[in-house]
């Protein structure tokens, strides 16, 4: 037993947000340790050129990174490479500070190794988060900000918060994530619709030349999951990101029915919109799959199933710290099982059409 399954038990015995809070607070002060970041920077951190991509021009030592929610406030950002994460992303952001919903807002169901969280977009607002970064950035890893709109900021005038968020942050992190997705802000989901998606995008690509990606809920309909990935890719999306958490409260039986969930009950529906978006937009733009990945064998399949990258979240709370490193070495043994020599062949391989490109190419 590692020591992580040993001192489970003790961090269950805590509020889900006391004990992030926990996290965030040793890592703010261990960061300025080298003696204590560098030797799991060593452990931790697998640099493999088989697992290297280059995506949007940004250079991705490996395909973990860290999902939204975990570094709401651009905190833990140093920590990243010591988890072994090759790439992040922080918030999600507001144009103003934002306390969040009620307390309590986080629930853990280790049953079903589940996560449910009503947060609401909580965190410092974005001149703070903004100073924060200033100081870090350029970083040896990319990082991605997951920009949303404040609470109290109407439907109508939503696309103004998202403006100045890319405005402000766009010289300090390395691309950008539209959430609209997030079930915790009243009405936020409404905006998932073609109309808004393309006056978003052609309002913010005016701003910047860095990446912007957008992430999708995975209570959507499949076939408007369908229209939708073909729309933003027409409309400017450099990438898409499946899926947020999920409102299906059937899934754990929960009896709390607010905020979203997360983690392994969550896996099945996020490969299923995972293969959709894949089966439509595949080889347009890179897809990032997130929700439910915890081992390797479970990242593997995303990746063939067309996943350029991957995030992780819920699965630390269950699997502990080394669930990075794991993965990493995982996948590495994976490709070479299948004949494997780089990620990228292995990226889509079990999609439709990419088998029968490969076997047009091959005759």
């Amino acid at each position: 037993m590692n020591f992580f399954e040993k001192v489970k038990p003790l961090i269950y015995k805590i509020d889900p947000e006391t004990a992030h809070n926990i996290v965030e607070l040793i890592f703010k002060t261990a960061r300025r340790c080298p003696l204590f970041f560098n030797p799991l920077i060593s452990k931790n951190f697998i640099l493999d050129e088989r697992l290297r991509q280059n995506i949007w021009g940004l250079d991705f030592k490996n395909p973990v990174g860290v999902a939204a929610g975990f570094d709401k406030n651009a905190t833990m950002i140093q920590a990243w490479p010591a988890l072994g994460f090759g790439w992040g992303e922080i918030g999600a952001v507001t144009v103003r500070p934002q306390v969040g919903n009620e307390k309590p807002r986080s629930w853990r169901w280790p049953e079903f190794e589940a996560i449910q969280n009503a947060y609401g977009f909580n965190n410092d607002g974005v001149d703070v988060i903004k100073e924060r970064l200033k100081k870090i950035y350029p970083f040896v890893l990319p990082i991605g900000a997951n920009i949303g709109k404040n609470k109290d900021t109407p439907e109508e005038r939503a696309i103004e918060d998202y403006k100045i968020l890319v405005n402000e942050l766009k010289d300090v992190v390395d691309f950008f994530v539209v959430n609209i997705s997030s079930p915790n802000t009243p009405g936020l989901r409404k905006l998932l619709n073609a109309e808004f998606i393309q006056n978003l995008f052609n309002e913010l690509k005016k701003s910047t030349n860095k990446p912007i990606l957008i992430k999708f809920s995975p209570d959507m309909e499949d076939e408007d999951i369908r229209n939708l990935a073909n729309l933003s890719v027409i409309y400017g999306a450099d990438g898409i990101i499946v899926t947020n958490t999920t409102v299906n409260y059937d899934l754990i039986d929960t009896p709390i029915k607010k905020g979203g969930i997360s983690g392994k009950p969550l896996a099945k529906r996020s490969y299923e919109v995972l293969r959709i978006v894949a089966s439509e937009v595949f080889g347009k733009v890179p897809i990032v799959s997130v929700g439910g990945i915890d081992s390797a064998k479970e990242a593997y399949k995303r990746i063939k199933a067309g996943a350029s990258l991957l995030q992780i979240y819920s699965g630390i709370i269950y699997k502990g710290p080394n669930l990075i490193k794991d993965i990493n070495e995982g996948l590495i043994k994976l490709l070479e099982e299948d004949g494997f020599s780089h990620i990228s062949e292995a990226i889509g391989a079990d999609i439709p059409k990419r088998l029968e490109l490969k076997d047009n190419n091959a005759s």
